[in-house]
């Protein structure tokens, strides 16, 4: 069958359903939901880490630097353009800090989460030690043969 009787052979319908079916099972799958839903509580969180870089913390930045208006309205005029450096510094800082947020409390907090849950020392019975010593015991055959070996010559 040439490649031009392959193409004529296809049943337009039959491929759309069979693309629709391929779609449904891909886009209500649980990893696409829970990846979607992530990123909407990304932006969502974005925005508050935006507005409080933008009406809080630059507000207060601005009053330590000089100047009467601020670092929002620092510009460089070149002729009749105007480059506002001003709100390139603020989007640096709050990149910043979305930045040592995220490290504070993705590295140091949850490590040090993890690191205590490891902390959490098991205490054993009598019984669980004693067959811990066995245990160990019956992984070194050889040691017990060479001990054997040592009080008959001895």
């Amino acid at each position: 069958m040439t490649p031009l009787e392959k193409i004529g052979s296809i049943d337009p319908a039959r491929a759309a359903f069979s693309l629709a079916d391929e779609f449904k099972k891909f886009a209500f799958k649980g990893n696409v939901i829970d990846m979607a839903v992530g990123v909407i509580i990304g932006a969502a969180f974005g925005k508050i880490i935006d507005s409080l870089v933008k009406n809080i913390i630059m507000p207060f930045v601005s009053l330590l630097l000089p100047g009467n208006q601020g670092y929002l309205n620092w510009k460089l005029v070149m002729g009749a353009k105007e480059v506002p450096y001003g709100l390139f510094i603020g989007e640096v800082v709050n990149f910043l800090i979305i930045a040592v947020v995220l490290f504070l409390f993705i590295v140091k907090f949850l490590g040090w989460l993890m690191r205590s849950r490891e902390k959490v020392e098991v205490v054993l019975t009598k019984e669980e030690e004693l067959l811990t010593e066995i245990r160990d015991l019956l992984k070194k055959p050889d040691r017990l043969e060479d001990s054997r070996v040592r009080g008959l010559e001895g």
